[in-house]
């Protein structure tokens, strides 16, 4: 099928669509050099499929319709969200321009309880009066950005993706064979943006290679009145085996309920028994709620050996990018999607010429990494220190107390960039954590001889 041939299920013509009067201001076009390799798309726009409309996806979607590019956003389930925590980085209000009646809670208060009960308040002093944690509930917010995205230009198509037909050449087509009303199609486009989650078919068809991948399982519980009082302004985080073998345990707060939840990579069989572990240290604080929703939903653990691929590129969680240790996921999805639409709108200059994969990898994937992949290994490494066992997470809870880790580690999240700390503070909380590892292995030890000691007597 010839380019000129492409399907265009747009019912008005790109050349009549209004978001053209529209440079949005997260958009920074700069002049490329373009080569006989990528021609002028004389009498149309480039054509942008982005698979998943969640939050990479309608971001992906937003910045593309709005940079002028002709852009199909597939959905599977528009209704449905994926299992999620909610909470997300207070910059990310400003920056994604989240209008603040969709924030279900601001918390202001978090406790971190250790698998001996050791609890820190995390946030009642480190938190500046105008600062918290917003918490809101993924169906509301992927159907609010999804709306915007249309209302940019994109095309919502509420389809199943079934097949992706790769093409022979660099300037042929790429075909997506969907479902819609149990009716099959087809759209041929120039570019695509794969936003379809951990289990992505996008990633499969390009053959982007297989990333670990943890379970995340949650239960919306609605509590008694004086039971979500308890919760109105606070999160909860609770580590150690009983409750995850690798992860954290929560329960966070919710418009009229809380979602109580666990996630493990590498005791996936037992998530329930996990899940199970999380009520049952929380049992006297939901006592007397009632389930009214159970999810499940797999979360990749590192990004993929392959994100970028011809014309192709992979966002949020089909590219990996959700962080060890925190488990965050909602602002690099979104992060993600734009930074790759807006790449995709300076490398066609506004979907004049065609692009390549080098245009998509020195657009996106080098300004990518060059961001946040320092973020993204730091991380990892904390993960691996601090969540291996309860002797770790003991440490973990330990050092939180102090209210200098609460700040610096609070600067990062909410603000996504690296705290500047002070030397001689940093120095003390180097050797503080050294000192609360070597005491908290030496006190599991003593623990495990004196239950050792009990069971034989």
């Amino acid at each position: 099928m010839a380019a000129s041939q492409l399907q265009n299920p747009l019912k008005t013509p790109s050349s009549q669509l209004s978001i053209k009067k529209h440079k949005p201001c997260f958009l920074k076009p700069r002049r490329l050099t373009v080569s006989a390799a990528h021609p002028h798309l004389n009498g149309r726009k480039l054509r942008v499929a982005v698979i998943g409309g969640g939050p990479a996806g309608s971001s992906a979607a937003e910045a593309l319709a709005s940079g002028g590019i002709e852009t199909f956003l597939f959905e599977r389930s528009p209704s449905t969200a994926k299992p999620c925590g909610g909470a997300i980085p207070l910059c990310m209000v400003d920056e994604f321009s989240i209008p603040h009646h969709l924030i279900d809670r601001h918390v202001t208060k978090m406790k971190i309880i250790s698998p001996s009960n050791l609890t820190v308040d995390f946030g009642s002093k480190s938190l500046r009066a105008h600062e918290s944690i917003p918490m809101l509930r993924r169906e509301v917010l992927d159907a609010f950005l999804r709306t915007r995205a249309e209302s940019a230009g994109a095309q919502l198509i509420p389809s199943l993706v079934t097949h992706l037909e790769i093409p022979a050449s660099s300037l042929s087509p790429y075909i997506i064979h969907h479902t819609v009303n149990n009716s099959r199609k087809t759209l041929a486009v120039d570019v695509i943006v794969g936003a379809d989650g951990a289990n992505s078919k996008v990633a499969k068809f390009i053959k982007a290679g297989n990333y670990t991948c943890a379970i995340a399982f949650q239960e919306r519980i609605r509590l008694p009145d004086e039971k979500m009082e308890y919760y109105q302004n606070l999160a909860e985080m609770y580590v150690g085996n009983d409750v995850s073998p690798d992860f954290y345990a929560w329960v966070f707060p919710k418009c009229d309920h809380v979602a109580v939840g666990t996630g493990t990579v590498c005791g996936k069989q037992d998530i329930k028994m996990y899940q199970r572990g999380i009520k049952q240290r929380v049992k006297n604080k939901i006592k007397g709620g009632k389930v009214i929703k159970v999810e499940a939903h797999p979360i990749p653990e590192h990004p993929r050996p392959v994100r970028v691929r011809g014309r192709v590129a992979l966002v949020g969680d089909a590219a990996g990018y959700v962080t060890k240790c925190s488990g965050e996921g909602i602002y690099f999805a979104a992060k993600s999607g734009r930074m790759c639409g807006e790449g995709i709108v300076r490398a066609s200059e506004g979907g004049e010429w065609m692009i390549s994969e080098d245009d998509l990898k020195r657009e996106y994937l080098m300004e990518w990494d060059k961001k946040y992949v320092s973020t993204f290994r730091f991380l990892d490494l904390l993960q691996r220190v601090f969540y291996g066992s309860n002797e770790a997470r003991e440490a973990l809870v330990e050092v939180r107390g102090s209210e200098y880790v609460q700040r610096m580690t609070f600067d990062s999240y909410l603000y996504k960039k690296l705290a500047k700390g002070d030397r001689w503070e940093d120095l003390k909380m180097v050797f503080g954590t050294f000192g609360s590892l070597m005491r908290c292995k030496i006190v599991g030890r003593d623990m495990a001889a004196f239950n050792l000691q009990l069971f034989h007597e």
